[in-house]
């Protein structure tokens, strides 16, 4: 069985590895914060000192980092990952960042002899924790295909989008603009609905058994109507990041965004008001204006 690595464990990382140790895989962990390697040294975790000690380790490295300039400085930083893994490995970047940058650090680690598998993910930390994440891999066939067991053991749907590095987080920018959009259509509907005087809880049985009744619908209408905005790993700053790479890969292909560039203003919205909340906050921004609140009355019908 291959000896694997992961760099980052916050919300989606931490449950990625978990899963790992799991499946019975070797393991390495690195984060910057020492309680985060506490709990993984506990489950049965090796811990190293850096990334390049990661490299040195593992024969696959996924790295589940907030944003390209992290991804960059893990790789290709100071004892970063490029000056210990070696020729042969392959690395799997699971973040979610702009596809020039993804196609920059994937050249040079080719460059060197290392594999790339370029793998945004769906599913938060949930989907992280349960492993059932959904992933959309670019890489060449036989390297997708020889981690293919490495990858099942952290997610549920796994598909290969193409040979091209670039190509998964192309994906992932298109699914970002529907959440984001979807995100907005549910706070405004819930707003709307609540203000005219419906219950909360008769719009949500309705909705979430409607054709748009989703599973992103139900779980945010849940998390609004019992008011928690905090500590479900959703947190609004990567929403609100995934939104400007999706916007700039538009300006980028020449493609009009009109309901996307409206949630990412409403993410905006809520980024400057409640930073450390999860997206659902942004539901307050419109409540205020309108002058009510979803608040769940009575127990939502299972």
């Amino acid at each position: 069985m291959q000896t694997v690595g992961v760099i980052g464990l916050g919300n989606m990382g931490t449950g990625m590895a978990k899963n790992l140790l799991k499946k019975g895989f070797m393991l390495t962990v690195y984060d910057i914060r020492d309680e985060a390697l506490r709990e993984m040294v506990a489950l049965g975790a090796g811990v190293a000192t850096s990334p390049q000690q990661v490299g040195e380790q593992s024969q696959v490295v996924f790295i589940m980092v907030l944003n390209g300039a992290q991804v960059k400085e893990v790789v290709l930083g100071k004892q970063g990952l490029l000056e210990g893994i070696k020729p042969g490995a392959t690395v799997i970047i699971n973040a979610t960042i702009l596809r020039s940058i993804m196609i920059e650090v994937a050249a040079v680690l080719e460059e060197k002899g290392i594999d790339v598998i370029d793998c945004p993910v769906s599913g938060g930390q949930p989907g992280a924790a349960a492993g059932t994440l959904t992933m959309m891999a670019a890489a060449k066939k036989e390297v997708f295909r020889r981690c293919h067991d490495v990858l099942q053991a952290v997610g549920k749907n796994i598909y290969h989008v193409g040979e091209e590095i670039g190509m998964g987080q192309t994906v992932k920018g298109a699914l970002s603009a529907l959440t984001g959009s979807c995100y907005g259509g549910i706070f405004e509907a819930l707003v709307l609905g609540t203000k005219a005087g419906v219950k909360p809880e008769i719009l949500y049985n309705v909705i979430s058994t409607s054709m748009v009744g989703n599973d992103l619908f139900r779980d945010t209408a849940k998390h609004i109507m019992n008011r928690r905005f905090e500590g479900a790993g959703a947190c609004i700053q990567t929403m609100y990041k995934d939104l400007g790479i999706t916007l700039s890969m538009a300006r980028d292909s020449g493609v009009p965004m009109f309901t996307t560039s409206a949630a990412y203003q409403l993410f905006q919205a809520g980024l400057s008001l409640r930073p450390q909340e999860d997206n659902w906050t942004i539901i307050k921004i419109l409540e205020e204006i309108a002058g009510t609140e979803v608040k769940e009355s009575v127990p939502l019908e299972k």
